[in-house]
């Protein structure tokens, strides 16, 4: 690629189970990506590029070896605690293996190869859990003393406020110490994984944000900022620092 193009970021895509007749005859299953994530890319300068998930190792390292960033985006699902040793309490909610398999192992690809990686949500929580941490599988069940972080669909609003570890990755891109966030989890970080620190936490003491100290940038954020950033400088921030992290990736190449 020339390097005055601009940098291809993947974005790690869902699947629903029940086929969508609108889209096809067939009783298969749809790929699918709430537009969201692909405008916040391309607002802030980046490709988006949909990533279907697929068993191929070595599918998924040509995904990686061809992409100047990655994001592991959230959704409606439950990472399976057996890939943090533990088993499962009756709170845990769905569960979709195909897809957990595939972004954590792309998630340890990029990590290997340095590459950009910006995890929203489950894609925060599964930075985590591929870097040996741990994650509450339900908030209400496991850390009773928290708030309500289940807000369902209101992801336009906000919900709580997070407070920003000073020196962090995250006070730099935000610069401010607190944000207004929305919330839409019943799971959340629990034992922080290897090179990880905390740079955001809810008024409850949870573990709202992620960054890694050995990575040029690997930033994981429990909220969704690509909801609210065509409204929000400061959530537009975060998309804008990653971008400029995979164009300096893309220069590098």
């Amino acid at each position: 690629m020339r390097n005055h193009s601009l940098p291809l970021i993947g974005i790690t895509a869902d699947i629903s189970e029940a086929p969508q007749r609108r889209f096809t005859a067939s009783n298969e299953p749809t790929i699918f990506l709430p537009r969201r994530y692909s405008r916040a890319v391309e607002m802030s300068g980046g490709i988006p590029l949909l990533l279907p998930f697929t068993a191929s190792r070595a599918l998924m390292r040509q995904y990686i070896g061809r992409l100047d960033g990655l994001v592991i985006s959230g959704g409606a699902f439950d990472i399976h605690p057996s890939y943090y040793n533990e088993k499962p309490i009756k709170e845990i909610g769905a569960i979709k293996r195909d897809r957990t398999e595939f972004e954590l192992e792309m998630t340890h690809l990029a990590l290997k190869r340095d590459l950009p990686l910006l995890g929203i949500c489950g894609g925060a929580q599964a930075i985590n859990v591929v870097l040996g941490g741990t994650l509450y599988q339900d908030i209400a069940a496991q850390a009773p003393h928290a708030n309500q972080h289940e807000q369902g669909a209101k992801k336009e609003i906000g919900g709580h406020i997070v407070n920003i570890a000073r020196g962090t990755r995250l006070e730099q891109i935000l610069r401010r110490r607190s944000l207004e966030v929305n919330t839409t989890h019943h799971q959340a970080v629990k034992e922080i994984g290897t090179g990880l620190v905390v740079n955001a936490t809810a008024e409850d003491g949870l573990i709202e944000g992620i960054e890694s100290l050995r990575h040029s940038f690997v930033l994981g954020v429990q909220w969704h900022p690509e909801v609210l950033a065509p409204r929000n400088v400061a959530q537009r921030r975060i998309f804008s620092f990653f971008i400029d992290s995979c164009r300096r990736a893309h220069r590098a190449r």
